[in-house]
């Protein structure tokens, strides 16, 4: 199954970055053959509704679900719409280690919007 991660550079053992419309690429890994490929995340430099182009980007993969640690109201409502399954990141500090968290069911599903800790202040125009 394919699942994405924002992360702080194109890797599979890159830190994570815990903002997902804004985190600097995203990683699409499928978790049976642990094969990934990394894209700048296409939400990082737009003027509004980062967490929308972000979510686009992970239907258009199609994606089961997505890791990260902040999922704005509009980032949320459309992964949602989509049917895409949004975790948090919790203590993990790697991509790897999230994915290995996530096989293992150790992740929190997200049911409401979230705010990550580097919340911006505009909560809900750029997550």
């Amino acid at each position: 199954m394919k699942v994405i991660l924002s992360a702080t550079s194109p890797s599979f053992d890159a830190d994570i970055d815990p903002r997902f419309g804004r985190g600097a690429y995203l990683v699409v890994v499928d978790t049976d053959t642990l094969k990934w490929e990394a894209h700048p995340n296409p939400g990082i430099n737009a003027s509004g509704g980062a967490g929308i182009k972000a979510a686009q980007f992970v239907n258009d993969q199609n994606a089961v679900a997505v890791i990260s640690s902040d999922f704005g109201p509009y980032a949320f409502d459309a992964l949602q719409a989509a049917g895409i399954a949004m975790y948090l990141y919790g203590g993990c500090l790697t991509v790897a280690q999230a994915i290995e968290r996530f096989k293992d069911g150790q992740l929190e599903q997200v049911g409401e919007p979230s705010r990550g800790e580097y919340d911006s202040g505009h909560y809900g125009r750029d997550a």
